[in-house]
């Protein structure tokens, strides 16, 4: 799970989701938004809802902020109309990427990436071409000083969790897609503190890259995670933590 857990790593490392909390609460006011919209405001019976609003709580996004984007979802409130695209390509070296958008301006956003993956030593390509090279997964993080290996992992796979991983300081759990919801709540029915927890798309294989390749492929992540109406990029990249470190401290 290299693309994904590394990626993750690396925005940590350079400390994005701190120095950028504008946008990641923009990226959270969205994905809010369209959950109420398309399933209701309730989120005991909503799972999208109340997985965004988790997240959104765990960043420390105001509550009146999470209360109005519910509101206009559901349109009780004047809000922008946000269309759910998916794009797909190629990064450095054939590397497959996944990318979920979420945009009130579709032909805008498709040119703007486009020109991001040309610039970057990648290429857009057509729809259906690397999807079905990831699998819809859960993902839940617990620090590891709050939880030992043996104990969380006993209440995760009794629960339908199918993999569990050691990170640097917290523990990755993953799940099917069908039984995320079951996992987060028996972690946090033991007391086990949630760090983060999501809904994302595992890589089925990773291509390895090296030198220049490694680092044009960071490059085309980081630009494309930088754009606004980017929600989510995944991609199948595997690269050694010497480059990732390099890449981090530029």
């Amino acid at each position: 799970m290299s693309g994904h857990s590394k990626w993750a790593t690396i925005k940590r490392k350079k400390g994005k989701l701190d120095a950028q909390r504008g946008k990641l609460f923009s990226r959270l006011n969205k994905e809010i938004m369209i959950a109420a919209r398309d399933s209701g405001g309730d989120p005991e019976m909503n799972p999208r809802l109340r997985t965004a609003i988790a997240a959104a709580r765990t960043a420390n996004m105001p509550q009146d902020n999470i209360k109005r984007a519910i509101q206009k979802g559901t349109g009780e409130l004047p809000g922008t109309t946000f269309e759910e695209v998916s794009y797909e390509g190629y990064g450095p070296g054939g590397v497959a990427i996944l990318i979920e958008v979420v945009t009130d301006n579709k032909n805008r956003t498709v040119a703007e990436i486009r020109s991001i993956f040309s610039k970057n030593n990648g290429n857009l390509g057509e729809t259906g071409c690397v999807g079905w090279m990831f699998d819809k997964r859960g993902v839940i993080r617990i620090p590891t000083d709050r939880a030992t290996e043996d104990d969380l992992m006993e209440v995760a796979i009794e629960a339908g969790a199918e993999d569990m991983q050691v990170m640097d300081d917290f523990y990755e759990v993953y799940t099917p897609f069908t039984e995320f919801e079951s996992v987060r709540s028996a972690i946090d029915e033991k007391g086990f503190p949630i760090e983060g927890a999501e809904i994302t798309m595992i890589p089925q294989n990773y291509v390895k890259l090296e030198d220049k390749k490694a680092e044009q492929m960071l490059r085309l992540m980081g630009h494309l995670d930088d754009h606004d109406d980017i929600q989510n990029v995944y991609a199948n990249f595997d690269i050694d933590d010497e480059i990732i470190e390099k890449f981090s401290g530029e």
